[in-house]
């Protein structure tokens, strides 16, 4: 039975909003209206089993012959628009649905139901999208974390979770969100974005890219460095592709974000405790069960604890050309960072052996930085040399060279060569790697 027909045997009568033009709030009086209407009368099952394109039908039919009954003053355009809305809320994320097709935002981030702003090209801007209360922005939340099989409530207030098309989320809700519940959506492309990619956009020039691409085919380890948003996650995916389709890749994360590049993948996501706190597996766990798998290459998308004393084990012991991020503000601060998560292992080592293990273990330091622009560059890459006594040596072989700021206010300059050889060429020649080859196959000089 078409769904107008199931809510005509139904009694109907939708109150009259008065004019839409003049009352914005009168026409998300109707649509909360008809959306209440449709979901108390209309079956679950039946619901679940209409396509989107035939709910879309069935909604547009409901639509007209309810909005003539509340003699509605709706053009068609608002027709179609109420009809969007409506099955957004009933097959997708509400308010959410009509930014996530909008492919320019890389960030979506409400605070409470009546506030949202989006990222596009670095920049924040504020955005009209509302919800109709708290209660209908958790419902959003619940709708996204229960896909994941994740919960967010009082007793756990604070949750990661993701979309279908790997965009990363966190939500945050009351008591530890004073003014209702907040939600952060950082969104990745449908297409994976390749070393050209970064290199047309200006993050990084022919020759940094060819480089690093070079140490990955090399087998170095690997530690990418950045503050928050600033494309540690677009990097490390885009450094993946150079990973040789023949070996074995194990990616482990808080929650599945990567999108990697080769047939034979494994990819492993961290459990949260469940309601009565027993059940949660942690990223050390699957770090040391990960290497019963006979991975050739681990990459881990964010050491934030202990977790990073195994990795650091891992790739001193045979498992050389692993990658993984860090929250740092320099690759010296990216280091210091690494020191004290090893301390949080518990073990009782010396400062010296710390950063020994640390010196042997990671080959380069990628800083990564979002200018005022809001323009995300590579600004420096260092390889690690050695360590004296207590102290982790390093060099820097590129390095971000700032001419100024344009009348725009865009970062003028690019990542240049510091003119110090680094070490690791050797390793790359010996490996056959032409850096020079790739650096023309990235629109190097020829």
């Amino acid at each position: 039975m078409a769904l107008s027909d199931r809510l005509k045997q139904r009694p109907n009568g939708v109150s009259q909003p008065g004019s839409m033009e003049a009352t914005p709030e009168a026409y998300l009086a109707l649509k909360g209206e008809l959306h209440r209407r449709v979901v108390d009368k209309l079956e679950v099952k039946t619901l679940q089993a209409l396509q989107p394109e035939r709910l879309r039908e069935e909604l547009r039919e409901l639509l007209g012959s309810a909005v003539a009954a509340a003699r509605a003053p709706l053009n068609q355009p608002e027709r179609e628009r109420m009809v969007q809305e409506l099955l957004d809320e009933l097959t997708g994320l509400g308010p959410l649905e009509a930014l996530l097709r909008d492919d320019t935002i890389s960030d979506i981030l409400v605070n409470g139901s009546r506030t949202a702003y989006v990222e596009r090209a670095g920049k924040l801007e504020p955005t009209a999208i509302r919800f109709d209360d708290d209660d209908h922005l958790m419902r959003v939340i619940n709708r996204i974390v229960s896909r994941v099989g994740r919960r967010v409530d009082e007793t756990s207030p604070m949750v990661d979770a993701r979309l279908p098309d790997g965009s990363r989320v966190n939500a945050i809700i009351p008591p530890l969100s004073i003014d209702g519940p907040a939600l952060s959506i950082r969104r990745f492309g449908v297409t994976a974005l390749r070393a050209r990619d970064l290199v047309t956009v200006g993050s990084a020039t022919p020759a940094a890219m060819a480089f690093l691409g070079a140490c990955v085919r090399a087998r170095t380890n690997i530690l990418i460095s950045g503050g928050t948003g600033s494309g540690k996650t677009t990097l490390l995916n885009v450094l993946s592709s150079f990973i040789p389709e023949n070996e074995r890749v194990i990616t482990i994360e808080d929650s599945a974000e990567l999108k990697m590049q080769q047939p034979h993948v494994v990819r492993l996501e961290t459990r949260p405790p469940n309601i009565e706190g027993k059940g949660e597996i942690t990223a050390r766990e699957l770090v040391r069960n990960c290497l019963r798998m006979r991975p050739d290459r681990i990459v881990v998308g964010e050491v934030r604890a202990s977790e990073v004393l195994d990795m650091l084990q891992a790739m001193n012991t045979g498992h050389e050309g692993s990658m993984t991020t860090v929250h740092a503000n320099s690759s010296r601060d990216a280091l210091s960072r690494l020191d004290a998560m090893v301390g949080m292992a518990g073990l009782p080592l010396t400062d010296a052996a710390i950063r020994q293990i640390i010196s042997r273990a990671v080959h380069v330091v990628v800083q990564l930085n979002r200018g005022a622009d809001g323009r995300r560059r590579v600004t420096s890459v260092a390889e690690i040399t050695g360590s004296e006594g207590a102290v982790i040596t390093m060099q820097e072989i590129y390095r971000f060279d700032q001419r100024g700021v344009d009348a725009i206010g865009r970062v003028q300059g690019e990542i240049v060569p510091t003119g110090i050889r680094a070490r690791i060429l050797d390793r790359i020649q010996r490996a056959g790697v032409d850096v020079a080859a790739m650096e023309r196959e990235l629109g190097g000089a020829p």
